[in-house]
């Protein structure tokens, strides 16, 4: 084998070794979002809850005995330009009653842009426990360029909720989804 015969080995086997990782990230990362959910829903991981019907939500029993705090926290990806916080900081509810809080979020760019909510409950042992009816972060939100607007979250914590467990906080980070949507 001479020389050139092995530059171009060399050549071949650098060039497919490329297009593997390539490969690879792109499927991981076209994944990941389903992925993320499904190992979360399977293994009850990063706060997943549960929705809520309406039906179920008109037959909740209130804990008056009892006082939950729950405290709101949002986070805006780098690649999304847009604003988002909780109308408030936290509020305090009884074990089995609704609650509804907004949560404000603005387009700061200059063109149309969808993005998607991703959620999480800690502690995680609040998780199941904690039961949603209405949330933004069920579909996507396109926000055009400028735009504000206020997001709904309606949500209770079960009765069941362990006694120990005192503050509950609620998570949101919002990502771009552009490439996810079908025009």
């Amino acid at each position: 084998m001479d020389q050139s015969d092995i530059q171009t080995s060399n050549k071949k086997v650098v060039r497919n070794s490329i297009l593997v990782v390539a490969a690879m990230f792109s499927f991981g990362y076209l994944l990941l979002p389903a992925l993320y959910t499904l190992i979360c829903d399977s293994f009850g991981l990063n706060g997943q809850t549960e929705q809520l019907t309406n039906a179920e939500s008109a037959q909740l029993k209130v804990d008056k005995n009892r006082l939950v705090t729950i405290e709101f926290s949002s986070i805006v990806n780098s690649k999304l330009p847009w604003s988002f916080k909780p109308e408030v900081e936290s509020v305090k509810i009884h074990p089995g009653e609704l609650k509804r809080v907004n949560y404000l979020a603005k387009n700061l760019s200059g063109s149309d842009i969808v993005g998607q909510a991703i959620y999480s409950v800690t502690p995680v042992e609040a998780a199941r426990h904690f039961k949603k009816t209405e949330c933004f972060c069920f579909t996507q939100q396109r926000l055009k360029s400028g735009e504000s607007k206020e997001m709904t979250v309606l949500f209770t914590v079960d009765t069941d909720l362990p006694k120990e467990i005192k503050t509950v906080t609620l998570s949101y980070t919002f990502f771009r989804a552009d490439k996810y949507t079908s025009k």
